[in-house]
């Protein structure tokens, strides 16, 4: 496996189909979602980033905070990149808890010469926030940001983007609204 160093968790959604911020809610033996995720993160990775629109988080971690008004996974990257000197990050978003290290280490294994990002892709579609992006898709994003296009999809589909295929879609659930959260809860008891 290439030595990728850095990580960066996406936690600055507005968490509004949940009704509280997801990145704060207390997950497995953690008191946070964001927390959990770090500690995950760091066992692979030297640095762990929290990307967000503000520091709201209590606990020990590196942030990088939006340099942008709106509120989207494209200022995210774009925040990243202009705040790093990174060349290539690993991004996750927090909501993603059964994310395995295997499904990390499968994507980071990948051939990546010649891409500008390397993602995930399941049955149900494309995973934007399971990825190695690279500097090189900075053009792009200020591009589609200038169009006022915050479409991950659409960024991936401009850019030179190796999808890597994954047979099911469990790994990558995101926890959106209470129910699929009080289950996320559930299934991580019984490991």
């Amino acid at each position: 496996m290439r030595d990728i160093t850095t990580a960066v968790i996406f936690a600055g959604g507005k968490s509004s189909r949940m009704g509280k911020d997801k990145a704060l809610l207390p997950f497995a033996n953690y008191p946070t979602l964001a927390e959990f995720q770090q500690a995950k993160l760091s066992r692979l990775f030297d640095e762990v980033y929290i990307s967000a629109k503000e520091n709201k988080f209590d606990f020990d971690c590196r942030m990088i905070q939006d340099n942008y008004r709106e509120n989207s996974p494209l200022v995210g990257i774009i925040s990243v990149f202009e705040t790093l000197k990174a060349e290539e990050v690993f991004i996750l978003s927090v909501d993603a808890p059964f994310v395995s290290n295997e499904t990390i280490e499968k994507i980071l294994k990948q051939d990546d010469s010649g891409f500008d990002v390397v993602v995930a892709q399941s049955p149900s579609g494309v995973q934007p926030l399971c990825g190695l992006y690279k500097r090189s898709i900075l053009p792009l994003a200020y591009r589609q940001l200038e169009k006022e296009n915050h479409r991950l999809g659409d960024l991936l589909h401009l850019a030179n983007t190796l999808f890597v295929a994954f047979d099911d879609d469990a790994p990558f659930t995101n926890l959106n609204r209470p129910e699929e959260y009080q289950q996320a809860l559930k299934s991580f008891e019984n490991r």
